[in-house]
């Protein structure tokens, strides 16, 4: 085990803090999985932007893809996907 200091702005601290209470996590917890997520993806895990409708393009993507569903016919071919 390793520490990391980070600095950051006071109020974006205890916004995230809040945040991620809601979340049911802590500032620890929520470093660590994004640090594994930057290592699994060997990137960042997000696409940055301000862009709402950018925000919106990939959100409606995700949704459709979501409701589309692999589409399993048996229950049996969803197990064995697993």
């Amino acid at each position: 085990m390793t520490t990391l200091n980070v600095r950051i702005e006071e109020k974006t601290k205890a916004q995230a803090n809040k945040t991620l209470a809601r979340l049911g996590l802590d500032m620890s917890s929520a470093v660590k999985l994004f640090l594994n997520q930057v290592v699994k993806e060997d990137g960042l895990p997000f696409l940055p932007t301000n862009n709402p409708a950018v925000i919106k393009a990939r959100w409606d993507k995700q949704v459709a893809q979501a409701m589309k569903g692999p589409g399993f016919k048996t229950a049996r071919e969803a197990l064995k996907n697993l």
